[in-house]
């Protein structure tokens, strides 16, 4: 069953295409303890799984004709014995790359190892109004945002902002608004300023929302035109994945671009509605809870307020990191009228839930966090956005990482046996053979939940095909 939002206050709980470059660095966000991340394709191992493997080039780490750098990518628990079994073989030499999907400060302890020579990407909040998300959320649930809070605040934002502007709750409608309110001009409207923003969008006025996870301008595909990420590690003493440092990075067209109503009609003394359709229980429920609770914040803040007599009816429902149940969520949604969604989380279940639930019901679906490059090439007539950036983003970062931050010519990559694995590692592959001049030994595939990872590891630390 749903829950509603219906003018009350909660219990207090806790994509760019093309070529990019680093724009400057901001302080470190976010709790340094958050696990998790994207999960991006979570679609299960399908077919296979040791793909590219040569058990004949069985050479242990630290081998002098081995990569001396690896790319993981994956989550923590088909991580966790991937990595034991690594350093069981390896002496830890190589230099190891993760994305959002391993940032779980707790590996460490799991693994029986520090990680030291593990340094990860993921999005971050890097937006111009970071801060001011940050002291509401810390206000209303006395707790540090967390891993895509800021992206799933930014999401039901934007989809409440052009539902004002729109005056109804039509999908198509909402559609039409979205990156008229989120792309330049007109009044910039930012978290602490959310409720004037909503009440001069039902008053047809121009405006530009500036977020916390980013600038929030989409692009064609429906995906962030900019976008921060963080570079951590793992701290083994504290059990915590801490950001190093974070850095913004813009696509070609920063300033986002794509069809966007000339105007918005507006309208007051209505209810506005919205759906969130995020991981309160699975694989990644302990990520989705405080993602929900930021969801939750936009509709609380215009629930206290009632600007141009304007309320929030919110709905929640569970994913449970699951394309079934996902889908099955999202039709609940759909039967109950709602035009919009934040979610899903994971891209094995926002591609499903987009393809067989949103798109052919004109429903708006924005994910805070599911970045799989499958995502952006959806058919789904505008109806998808995303908060969270693309993994062509994310490859083309961890490619920069790899050889300017670790100094790494040649690599092996080793990636969970589905999309979100699959297309990361052949985007990251690409970009650091084709602009960094780097070599790639080979792509090596893992399924998950196997008792032990030893052949995969030993074919990826084995030398040059």
């Amino acid at each position: 069953m749903a829950r509603d939002i219906v003018r009350r206050r909660f219990l207090k709980q806790v994509g760019a295409a093309g070529a990019i470059g680093a724009t400057g660095v901001a302080g470190c966000i976010g709790s340094p303890g958050d696990s998790g991340g994207d999960s991006g394709g979570d679609s299960g191992g399908d077919s296979g799984g040791d793909s590219g493997e040569d058990s004949s080039g069985d050479s242990g780490g630290g081998s002098s004709d081995g990569p001396d750098g690896l790319v993981i990518i994956g989550y923590p628990e088909s991580g966790i014995q991937l990595f034991r079994d690594y350093y069981s073989q390896s002496d830890g030499e190589e230099e190891i790359l993760v994305p959002d999907g391993l940032r779980d400060g707790s590996m460490p302890g799991q693994v029986g190892n520090d990680m030291e020579n593990v340094i990860g990407t993921a999005p971050a909040a890097g937006g111009p109004n970071q801060e001011a998300f940050n002291t509401l959320f810390q206000e209303e649930y006395d707790a540090s945002p967390g891993v895509f809070t800021s992206q799933s605040y930014d999401s039901v934002a934007i989809q409440l902002l052009a539902n004002a502007a729109a005056g109804e709750n039509d999908g198509t409608a909402i559609r039409d608004q979205m990156r008229r309110v989120a792309n330049p001009g007109g009044m910039e409207v930012t978290p602490e300023n959310l409720v004037e923003g909503i009440e001069a969008a039902a008053n047809g006025e121009d405006v530009n929302y500036q977020g916390a996870s980013s600038a929030t301008n989409f692009n064609e595909a429906g995906d962030p035109a900019s976008a921060a990420y963080a570079i951590w590690e793992f701290n083994a003493d504290e059990g915590a994945a801490e950001n190093i440092e974070v850095q913004n990075f813009e696509g070609e067209n920063p300033d986002g671009s794509g069809p966007a109503a000339d105007s918005g009609p507006g309208g007051s003394d209505r209810e506005m509605s919205v759906g969130i359709l995020l991981p309160e229980t699975g694989d990644l429920a302990s990520v989705g809870a405080p993602m929900i609770q930021a969801a939750e914040l936009p509709a609380i803040q215009i629930n206290e307020a009632n600007p141009a007599g304007l309320e929030v009816n919110a709905q929640i429902e569970d994913s449970q990191t699951s394309p079934s149940a996902g889908t099955a969520a999202a039709e609940s949604l759909v039967s109950a009228g709602v035009p919009s969604v934040c979610g899903s989380a994971s891209s094995g279940v926002n591609v499903p839930v987009s393809q067989e639930v949103f798109i052919p019901n004109e429903v708006v679906g924005c994910s805070p966090s599911s970045t799989a490059l499958s995502v952006t090439n959806l058919e789904d007539n505008d109806y998808i956005f995303r908060t969270a950036p693309s993994d062509i983003l994310q490859g083309r970062v961890m490619a920069q990482v790899m050889s300017e931050r670790l100094g790494v010519d040649n690599v092996a990559t080793l990636y969970v046996n589905n999309d979100y694995g699959q297309q990361l590692s052949e985007r990251f592959s690409n970009v650091f053979e084709e602009t960094f001049d780097g070599e790639v030994y080979r792509q090596v595939a893992f399924n998950i939940g196997e008792s032990s990872y030893s052949s995969v590891i030993s074919t990826a630390l084995s030398g040059p095909e």
